[in-house]
C-alpha cells in the first residue's frame, strides 16, 4: 500500500470534445475510474482537487457547427450544458466542470505559449498548405474532402475515411475540394510554431521507459515505448483557423493554438477557477513537488499525457509531471465498436431519460466491466444479470433481510450491554480487517473492478454469516444469541456501506437512512459502532429487479436507432441538402423561429406525470429528444412514425429531469381536442416550414 508521501492531490480526467452527447464508453474509460479515485482518496482526508471540463475549440467543434448550420460558439454552449448536466445526474464529483473558452483558459495557455517561445523552445517553419482562395482562408484537414485513395469513397476528410477509418493526410485525397466552397483549393506557405519532441526524446526515455517501467499499465507504457522507440519529431502547436486562442506573437494574425497544445492547459486554468472561488492557492496543486498528479483518460489520450503534455510540461520548467497516467482501453457495445455517428451507442443523457432512479446500476456495471487492461463490452443482458444477480440478489438480499429481522425480532433497536456495539464475532473482524487492506491496495493500485468486488465480498460474507447463524430459528431458543447475530450483521453493513462510498453514492444515502446514520460521509478512518438504545428506519428496497421485457426494449431500442440513421443517411445522400438550421432562441426573438418537419421515432409517457410524453424525433439535422404534454391526447404507439412540425431552435431546458430539445406544434380546437400540424404529403425530415 502507498505510504502518504505526498500532501496533495491534483486529478484530471480527460476534457471531453463540447461536439455532441458523450456515450457510456467514455464514461467507463474516464470519468467513473477518476471519480472512484477521488472518493477514495476524500474518505481518506486527502486534500484533492478534481478538474475537468469541455474542450471547446480545435476544428471538431468548427465542423459541428458546419453541419448543424450554426456557429462554434452555439454548439459548445448546447453540448457544454448537456455534457455537464449528464455527469452531475451521474454523480461525477468534480470540484470544478470547467470551460476552454473562458477568458481565464485563454490567459493561460497564451501565457504557457509564450514562456515557452521566450525561451526558445519552438522552432518556426513554413510548409505548405491547402488555401481555399474564395473563401480566403487555410484549409485544416477536417475543411477538405475527396475521393478515399484506399475505398473510393467520394467523401472522405483530409484526416480520415470514415467510410474505411483510414487515417489520412489532405495530400492523399483524389480531387480535394474545400468544404468551404466546393472549390478545389491550392497549395500556399504558412508559417507555424513547432514543439520539438525529438530534443526530450532522451528525457523521456530515461522519464517512462526507467522512471515508470514498473508502476504504470501495461497497456499505457507499452504505447509510450513504442511511440518513443519509433522516433519522436516535431508536432505543431499552431495552425491556421478561426475557432481557437489566438497566437500571442507579432505576424501570427488568423493563427490558433492548436487543441491539442491547448486542451491539457485547461486543467490548469480549470485548477485556477476553482483556486479563485474557493480562496485557495492553485500552484500548490502544480507546482509543488509534494503534490501527486494523475491523469485519467481514454487509450486514445495516451500519447498526448504521457508523452507531449510532459514534454510541455517540462519545457515550461515550474510544473509537476504526472505520477501517473492509468488510462484505460475501450468498451465495445453488443459486439460492435460504439459509435454515436452509426447509432451504435448509448448516450449518457438516453440512459439518464430511461433509467433516472438507476444512476448506481449503470456505476456499478461499468466498474465491474471496466476496459482496465483489455477492451470490454457492454450487452444489456449482462447488465441485467450484474443487477439482478449481485446487487438484488447479494447485497440487497443481505441489507433488506437484515433490517426486516431486526424490526421483526427487536422492533428495530439496538440493545447492547457493552459502551458501544461492534464486531463480536472474532472471524468477522478478521476478514473485514483482511478486505478492507484489499479495499486500500486495490485503489491504490488503479485497480477498480477488483476494488468493488472486494466490497461485494464483504456482502457476501454477511449473507453467509446470517445463513449460517440462522436468527429467524434462534430467536426461539436462544433469542440473546439472535441478536448478537443480527447485531454483527448490522454492523457489517455499516462497513459495507462505508466501503461502497466510491461505488453507489445513492445506495449508500438510502443505507444510512435505513441505518438511521446523519452522517453522509463516513471516512476510513471512523470506526463503525451503534449504541445502546438505537432505533433504525424502516426497511426499503435497495434494487429493484430488471425485467426481460424492459431489456429486449432496449435492444430494439438501439436496433431500431441504428437503423433509423441508416436510413437518414441514404435520404440525405439522396435528396437535396438539408438547409441548415438556425441558433438557439429565446421568445423574445419569436421571429427568428426555425421550424422544420420531423419524424417521431420512439415516444413513451414520461413516469408520474398525466400529460407528459417523451419523444425522439428525426428533424433531418439530427435525432432528439422532446418533451410534450400530448399524453391524454395521443397513445405513445400510435404516433410513431407521425410527421410533425418542430421548433428546433428552441433553447433546451429540462422537464421532469429530461432534457427537452424543441417544441412540437400542435393544432386545437374549441373543445380542446389536439391534432398535429403536419404536411398533407409525406415529406422528408428536416424539410422547413415557411
Amino acid at each position: 500500500m502507498e505510504t502518504q508521501k505526498y500532501k496533495r492531490y491534483t486529478i484530471t480526467a480527460a476534457l471531453p470534445y463540447a461536439n455532441g452527447p458523450k456515450h457510456i464508453g467514455h464514461l467507463a474509460g474516464a470519468y467513473i475510474p477518476a471519480d472512484l479515485y477521488v472518493r477514495y482518496l476524500r474518505l481518506k482526508r486527502r486534500d484533492v482537487v478534481f478538474v475537468c471540463g469541455s474542450d471547446e475549440h480545435g476544428t471538431a467543434i468548427a465542423n459541428q457547427a458546419m453541419k448543424e448550420g450554426t456557429t462554434p460558439r452555439a454548439i459548445i454552449d448546447k453540448y457544454h450544458e448537456l455534457i455537464k448536466y449528464c455527469f452531475n445526474k451521474l454523480n461525477i464529483s468534480f470540484d470544478i466542470y470547467h470551460r476552454t473558452s473562458e477568458p481565464i483558459h485563454h490567459q493561460t495557455a497564451q501565457d504557457f505559449f509564450t514562456v515557452l517561445n521566450d525561451k526558445g523552445d519552438f522552432i518556426e517553419k513554413e510548409s505548405e498548405q491547402y488555401y481555399d482562395e474564395e473563401a480566403g482562408a487555410f484549409l485544416a484537414d477536417r475543411y477538405i474532402v475527396g475521393t478515399c485513395p484506399v475505398c473510393a469513397n467520394e467523401n472522405a476528410y483530409g484526416d480520415q475515411c470514415e467510410k474505411c477509418g483510414t487515417s489520412l493526410s489532405p495530400e492523399e485525397l483524389i480531387d480535394p475540394r474545400s468544404t468551404l466552397s466546393g472549390n478545389k483549393p491550392i497549395l500556399r506557405p504558412t508559417k507555424h510554431w513547432y514543439l520539438p519532441l525529438d530534443k526530450y526524446e532522451g528525457w523521456l526515455r530515461e522519464w517512462i521507459l526507467q522512471g515508470h517501467a514498473h508502476d504504470w499499465k501495461a497497456n499505457v507504457y507499452g504505447q509510450c515505448k513504442s511511440w518513443i522507440d519509433g522516433g519522436l519529431q516535431p508536432r505543431a502547436v499552431t495552425r491556421d483557423l478561426d475557432w481557437g486562442i489566438k497566437v500571442p506573437v507579432a505576424g501570427a494574425d488568423g493563427k490558433v493554438l492548436y487543441v491539442w497544445f491547448d486542451a491539457p492547459i485547461g486543467y490548469i486554468s480549470a485548477t485556477k477557477q476553482w483556486a479563485i472561488d474557493n480562496g485557495k492557492d492553485w500552484k500548490l496543486y502544480w507546482q509543488d513537488k509534494e503534490s501527486k498528479l494523475v491523469h485519467f483518460i481514454g487509450k486514445d489520450n495516451i500519447v498526448f499525457h504521457c508523452i507531449v503534455f510532459p514534454a510541455m510540461l517540462k519545457a515550461h520548467g515550474e510544473f509537476v509531471l504526472p505520477e501517473n497516467v492509468p488510462a484505460n482501453e475501450f468498451m465495445n457495445l453488443e459486439g460492435d465498436k460504439m459509435s454515436t455517428s452509426r447509432g451504435w451507442s448509448i448516450e449518457m443523457h438516453e440512459y439518464l431519460e430511461d433509467f433516472p432512479d438507476r444512476v448506481d446500476e449503470l456505476r456499478y456495471y461499468l466498474t465491474a466491466i471496466a476496459p482496465e487492461t483489455s477492451d470490454s463490452e457492454f450487452t444489456w443482458k449482462d447488465y441485467q444479470a450484474r443487477v439482478n444477480n449481485e446487487l438484488v440478489a447479494i447485497l440487497g438480499n443481505l441489507v433488506n433481510r437484515v433490517m426486516i429481522l431486526m424490526h421483526k425480532f427487536f422492533d428495530g433497536k439496538v440493545e447492547t450491554s457493552a459502551d458501544k456495539l461492534t464486531l463480536t464475532d472474532e472471524g468477522v473482524k478478521v476478514e473485514v480487517n483482511k478486505l478492507y487492506n484489499e479495499l486500500e491496495q486495490s485503489f491504490e493500485s488503479y485497480k477498480f473492478r477488483q476494488a468493488q468486488q472486494v466490497v461485494m465480498d464483504m456482502a457476501r460474507l454477511g449473507n453467509r454469516y446470517l445463513t449460517e447463524k440462522e436468527p429467524w430459528k434462534t430467536i426461539k431458543t436462544d433469542p440473546e444469541a439472535a441478536r448478537e447475530a443480527l447485531h454483527n450483521c448490522l454492523v457489517l453493513i455499516g462497513h459495507i456501506a462505508t466501503g461502497l462510498q466510491p461505488f453507489l453514492p445513492n445506495t449508500v444515502t438510502k443505507i444510512l437512512n435505513m441505518l438511521n446514520w446523519p452522517a453522509q460521509t463516513i471516512h476510513f478512518d471512523e470506526e463503525v459502532v451503534f449504541t445502546n438504545g438505537h432505533q433504525l428506519n424502516a426497511a426499503t428496497l435497495l434494487f429493484e429487479k430488471l425485467e426481460e421485457e424492459v431489456i429486449e426494449k432496449q435492444i430494439q431500442k438501439l436496433i431500431n436507432k441504428k437503423q433509423a440513421i441508416e436510413v437518414a443517411v441514404q435520404e440525405s445522400e439522396a435528396a437535396a441538402p438539408v438547409t441548415p438550421a438556425k441558433e438557439n432562441i429565446n421568445f423574445e426573438q419569436f421571429a427568428a423561429m426555425d421550424i422544420r418537419i420531423g419524424t417521431i421515432l420512439t415516444a413513451e409517457k414520461v413516469a408520474k406525470t398525466k400529460k407528459l410524453l417523451k419523444l425522439t424525433i428525426d428533424t433531418g439535422i439530427d435525432q432528439r429528444t422532446v418533451v410534450s404534454g400530448i399524453a391524454e391526447h395521443f397513445e405513445p404507439d400510435a404516433i410513431i412514425g407521425q410527421q410533425v412540425s418542430i421548433l428546433v431552435n428552441l433553447e433546451p431546458r429540462e422537464i421532469k429531469g429530461i432534457l427537452s430539445q424543441g417544441m412540437i406544434l400542435m393544432a386545437e380546437n374549441a373543445e380542446g381536442e389536439l391534432t398535429f400540424v403536419s404536411p398533407v404529403a409525406a415529406m422528408p425530415s428536416g424539410a422547413v416550414v415557411r
